[in-house]
This record gives C-alpha cells, sequence and structure tokens, in this order.
C-alpha cells in the first residue's frame, strides 16, 4: 500500500493575522526595553537633572530654562536643554537656532548647539514649517517624548535642564517616570494670585512623584526705571495703583526706583507656605522679550546687566541646593 501523501496546511488569515501581531508586540517590546535601557546609560552620563515648570502658561518658564541654562554654561558647565514642549516648542527661537535641523546618524540624534555650547533638542527642530501645528493624541506625544530621553546623544553633561509645557499632566509625568535620579524641580511662577495658586499645584505634584523640589522663581517680579535730577533732591513718582513713591537723588545726579507691576513677594510667600526654597526674583526686563525673538538672550547681550545678575543668584540657590543633596545622599551611604 502507498504511503500516504503529507499534507501542509496553509495558515490561514486569522494565523497569519495573530503571528502578525505576536511580532509586532515582540519588536515592540523590544524597542522599549532598548530604549530603557539607553535612559538609564544617559542617566549615568549626565550628573543632574532639573525640571523646569510652572503651574500655567504666560510666566516666562521657558524664558527662565533658557537663562539657567545659559547661566550654568556661562560658568563653564557642559549644559543640555531640552524642550519638551510638543505642541509649543518655543526654545529654539530663543537660542537663535530657527530653522536648524538635527543631525541622526547610527539610529542616533545628535542635538544642536547654542550659545556657550549648550546642546538643544527640540521638537520645533523636526517640523517643516514653523507654523505646523503638532496636533498628536497623548500617546504619540509620550512616544516622541521617550525618543528624545533615549536616543539623543547627549554625551557627558553637568547639567540637563528640562523645559515642559504649562500644568502638571503627561509630559512631566513621562519625564518624572521614565528618566533615572531626577535631582529636582524648580517651579516658575509670577507674582499674581492666579500663578501662585497653580504654582502650588505645581508643588503638590512634585510631592506627589516623590521628586524633590529645588526652589521656586518668581519672575516678572519689578520694572525698575532709571533718570536724573538734580543731585541731592527727593523726586516722587507715580506707582501702579496710585501709590506715590519718594525717591532720593544721588550724589551724581541720577536715580532709580522699582515698580512692583505684577505685585512682588508672592512667590516668597508661597515657597514659605509650601516649606520649600524661594531661589530668587527676575525683573521684568523688556529686554527678554526683544532677546528672546531675535534669538539672544539678555544674559547674551547684557551678561553684566540686571537679568543676568538675578539668574546668577537663582543657579546659585540651585547649587546649594544639589550640594546639600548629595551630602545628605553621602550621610546616608556612611
Amino acid at each position: 500500500m502507498a504511503d500516504s501523501p503529507v499534507r501542509i496546511n496553509k495558515p490561514d488569515a486569522e494565523s497569519e493575522a495573530a503571528s502578525s501581531d505576536q511580532k509586532r508586540q515582540m519588536e515592540q517590546a523590544y524597542s522599549q526595553m532598548k530604549r530603557k535601557m539607553q535612559m538609564e546609560e544617559m542617566g549615568k552620563l549626565i550628573k543632574h537633572k532639573i525640571m523646569v515648570l510652572s503651574g500655567k502658561g504666560g510666566v516666562g518658564k521657558t524664558t527662565v530654562s533658557t537663562g539657567l541654562a545659559l547661566s550654568l554654561a556661562k560658568d563653564g558647565a557642559k549644559v543640555g536643554l531640552l524642550d519638551i514642549d510638543i505642541t509649543g516648542p518655543n526654545v529654539p527661537k530663543m537660542m537663535g537656532l530657527d530653522g536648524h535641523r538635527l543631525h541622526v546618524e547610527g539610529g542616533r540624534i545628535f542635538p544642536a548647539e547654542g550659545h556657550h555650547g549648550v546642546k538643544v533638542i527640540s521638537m520645533a527642530f523636526l517640523l517643516e514649517d514653523d507654523d505646523t501645528p503638532v496636533v498628536w493624541r497623548g500617546p504619540i506625544k509620550l512616544g516622541a517624548i521617550q525618543q528624545f530621553l533615549g536616543d539623543v546623544e547627549w554625551g557627558q553633561l553637568d547639567y540637563l535642564i528640562i523645559d515642559f509645557p504649562p500644568g502638571t499632566s503627561d509630559e512631566p509625568l513621562t519625564v518624572a517616570q521614565s528618566l533615572p535620579d531626577i535631582d529636582g524641580m524648580v517651579i516658575v511662577t509670577t507674582p499674581q494670585d492666579v500663578a501662585l495658586l497653580d504654582s502650588r499645584k505645581s508643588i503638590g505634584f512634585a510631592s506627589s512623584l516623590k521628586v524633590p523640589v529645588i526652589g521656586v522663581v518668581e519672575n516678572m517680579s519689578g520694572y525698575t526705571i532709571r533718570g536724573t535730577a538734580q543731585a541731592g533732591q527727593k523726586i516722587t513718582i507715580e506707582a501702579p495703583g496710585g501709590r506715590q513713591l519718594d525717591v532720593d537723588v544721588g550724589d551724581d545726579g541720577s536715580w532709580s526706583a522699582t515698580l512692583d507691576i505684577f505685585k512682588q513677594g508672592g512667590g516668597e510667600e508661597t515657597a514659605a507656605e509650601m516649606e520649600v526654597n524661594f531661589l530668587g526674583r527676575l525683573p521684568f526686563d523688556p529686554g527678554v522679550v526683544r532677546g528672546g525673538d531675535d534669538g539672544v538672550h539678555r544674559i547674551i547681550a547684557d551678561p553684566q546687566g540686571e537679568s543676568a545678575i538675578a539668574f546668577s543668584r537663582v543657579v546659585s540657590g540651585i547649587s546649594e541646593f544639589l550640594s546639600s543633596a548629595n551630602n545628605e545622599d553621602d550621610l546616608e551611604i556612611i
């Protein structure tokens, strides 16, 4: 009796689909594992990682992030600036990197380089046109953020400053859960009550993630006007709110007065109430607006000016916090 032929059944469409799905899932799992390992390696090469948040928009958070990066780099640190604002990326414009395109080699993304050698990554570098909106749902945004964290060749850095969109939603949550050993958050506010209310939410958000709050920065805090008059006399300045300020004229005939356009002191009071550090005040400086539009931050345009000095004070406060935190870690190890 002849042997019966061996029959090989062709896989049906359902089996092929299942096999294809399994393959995709395996590839996705491998990609996620690889990226996680890359983020861990990146974490070892970056000494300090600082998140910059604000509870609401319009408080100058990106200006502060850029200023911190430039101020640190001006003092000789190796600094990276990561723009996580996927739908409204403004860091490249403020850094004078409009129109720059990123270099990709071997599956790795190489940052652009701005003033003082600050390395910059932003969604703006990937857009064909500045007016192109990024209309992405949450999962796609989160995937882009993880790429920025795991696929970028930052090299060795002393500081990575991470600039976020306003609020306490997906973006900071993703970074806090993905990036190892974050040193803490800097909370940016202005003196108005509504901004202070939202800054309290940011502090509570940091607490819920168990990420330390490095401190609060009060931006747009006081506008200084200057003039000349007869030496030794006293002049009266009309201030906001119908108030009047009596100002003494110096022996050289110069005078100055600081006007609280947006109030003052709210950031410091909030920091005290929430038991976190107050890092300092940054002045209301019209030159910051021009510098942001021109791609030349005030720290670059006027390195000895009032804004640059104020940023240096904030950086000193951050350095003190990091030194204190490192000392506490050493004590725990001992």
